[in-house]
């Protein structure tokens, strides 16, 4: 899938490169063909989805 090198990492092992980034769309296409969300999601070339990683409520600030 990736044209820019011989070889790209498998989607679980070293991080993969972006090829195509749309931030006004909340999305990021990386050379090994996954999908990366602004919120945190995923979408993996063998088609699993891994659910955004939000953290718990209590952990977050407000601005007051």
């Amino acid at each position: 899938m990736c044209s820019h090198r011989s070889s790209c990492p498998a989607a679980d092992s070293r991080p993969a490169h972006v090829v195509a980034a749309h931030p006004e769309q909340g999305w990021t296409l990386l050379c090994d063909g996954t999908i990366v969300f602004d919120d945190t999601g995923e979408l993996l070339p063998d088609g699993r989805a891994v659910a955004p990683h939000r953290a718990p409520s209590q952990h977050l600030t407000m601005a007051a």
